[in-house]
């Protein structure tokens, strides 16, 4: 197993921590100075969106936060994990992993099953804390945990995660920089050229419990989800994609 290693992994301008367990990689980032990234060799409550615990254990993957500001209007906040997730498919076609798409609003995905995620936080406005969790080595288990299909990056390329956290992070400063100058708008295109659900029948469950189908139609300029029903267009700010089929 490859060790992770603060000096092998350099950002200019980040200070790049290296610890061996903690709780959560997010809450380091929103509590340290800025800019920063922290890698951890295990999560012991890690987090997924809405409470949803992500898995990690020890040298199995790969968890890491880059807390940095991001100065853009509070409301454009919400649109960060489109931001991330671009900038983490960037990197992982870069490194080989051809195949990774992005899943609304915040999962990497291989053919339907799911690489990793992305998790953002933000506090005091603009201080935001971008957490990446990516599936490396297989665990026979861990799709029984999670209970659905699970992608490893062990399986598409062989570089250590050094390079992977490395490649990632340079991705989301360069995004990030993007994003700070123009908003979602130049990005939008390029997260919908990598939709693993365009055009596909999805079923929604909206943030408060309700159920909603239909065509997945891109991005609203805020980011939200686009919905082709039988009432006419409709755009998810909030909910899970809980199921996809061909339209």
């Amino acid at each position: 197993m490859d060790r992770l290693d603060a000096a092998a992994i350099t950002l200019p301008g980040v200070e790049v921590r290296v610890v061996e367990r903690c709780p959560s990689t997010n809450d380091l980032a929103l509590q340290s100075s800025l800019p920063v990234l922290i890698a951890a060799e295990a999560q012991t409550a890690g987090r997924g969106r809405r409470g949803r615990r992500w898995h990690s254990a020890p040298g199995a993957g790969i968890t890491f936060s880059l807390g940095r500001r991001v100065r853009r209007p509070v409301r454009e906040l919400a649109a960060l994990s489109l931001v991330a997730g671009v900038a983490a498919a960037r990197a992982l076609h870069a490194l080989g992993v051809h195949a990774a798409r992005l899943k609304w609003p915040n999962d990497l995905v291989v053919d339907g099953a799911k690489l990793g995620g992305i998790l953002v936080e933000t506090r005091n406005g603009g201080h935001a804390a971008i957490g990446v969790g990516i599936n490396c080595r297989r665990d026979e288990t861990l799709e029984i945990r999670v209970r659905r299909q699970v992608a490893f990056l062990s399986e598409y390329c062989t570089v250590s995660r050094n390079v992977v956290i490395q490649k990632i992070g340079a991705a989301l400063l360069e995004a990030l920089d993007g994003f700070e100058k123009h908003g979602l708008e130049p990005l939008r295109a390029e997260w919908e050229a990598m939709d693993a659900h365009a055009g596909q029948k999805l079923r929604v469950r909206l943030a408060d419990g309700r159920m909603l189908s239909g065509i997945a139609s891109g991005l609203a300029p805020d980011g939200s989800l686009q919905l082709h029903t039988k009432r006419g267009m409709r755009a998810v700010t909030s909910g899970r994609v809980v199921s996809a089929r061909a339209a």
